[in-house]
């Protein structure tokens, strides 16, 4: 039994992601703060919605996807029901396994996930941390729950704060650019569905070039960019108002506010 703790956006992802790859309704259960959202889960995907106390009782995974402010709160809520035999999923931003360990009282294994929204349409881009007590099978069992909804890396829990501003808020980085180069498209003329529908596909297609090519970024950029042609012209652009730096200082300053989000 998995039972999947804060039921957000993230989470509902994670459930629906679960469910396509084959669990069964029955299979998982979900908490919620929210009497209607509870109603809304059960009636979507057909999960009980049970209380934090019931999930830890009953279920042998516990993904908690709460905020990383009400980690704390929530911990404390199921500490006394959470044995060294579970294994316990952490989903919460800046939080730690040692945060984890410590209030739960027990040496039962946790790992440490970072995950994000396009796990929606199976894409998603997880990373994953073994805490103290967590060995390779609890990490195999962590990837055998995130493979099916994309991409599953380990890294060092040191690396879990880099990270979430690099992949976890990635996608957000994404759609601002998209949303920056169809404003450039309606400047120019262009109709938006269009310029959106240029726009989606020519990133939809380079992301898959530098996936699947094998090539670093630097060598592909380097193709289209003709000597005194247009591409050149729009970087020389982008390096004269320092948008290279101005994305190293960003995903920095979600690094750091990471970091203050978990400590409360």
């Amino acid at each position: 039994m998995i039972a999947i703790l804060g039921t957000g956006k993230m989470g509902e992802a994670l459930l629906s992601g679960l469910l396509r790859a084959g669990f069964k309704p029955g299979d998982l259960m979900v908490t919620t703060r929210r009497a209607e959202r509870a109603q809304a889960l059960r009636e979507t995907y057909g999960v009980r919605a049970v209380s934090n106390a019931e999930a830890a009782k009953a279920a042998d995974t516990l993904i908690l996807a709460v905020k990383p402010q009400d980690m704390g709160t929530l911990l404390a809520e199921i500490a006394p029901f959470v044995g060294a035999e579970r294994l316990v999923i952490s989903a919460a931003a800046g939080i730690t396994t040692a945060f984890v360990e410590q209030r739960l009282g027990v040496e039962v294994p946790v790992v440490r996930v970072m995950s994000n929204t396009p796990i929606r349409f199976d894409e998603a881009m997880s990373v994953i941390s073994a805490g103290a007590h967590a060995g390779e099978e609890h990490l195999r069992l962590a990837e055998g729950l995130l493979e099916p909804v994309g991409k599953v890396l380990r890294i060092p829990e040191s690396q879990q704060d880099a990270a979430t501003a690099l992949s976890g808020s990635g996608p957000a980085y994404f759609f601002y650019l998209v949303e920056a180069m169809v404003d450039a498209g309606i400047l120019l003329g262009m109709p938006r569905a269009a310029a959106l529908d240029m726009v989606t596909q020519s990133i939809v297609g380079a992301a898959v070039m530098l996936r699947d090519s094998g090539e670093h970024p630097v060598i592909l950029r380097e193709a289209v960019t003709s000597p005194g042609g247009t591409t050149i012209a729009a970087i020389a652009e982008l390096e004269r108002h320092s948008v290279r730096a101005a994305f190293l200082a960003a995903i920095e300053a979600a690094r750091d506010r990471g970091r203050e989000l978990a400590a409360g």
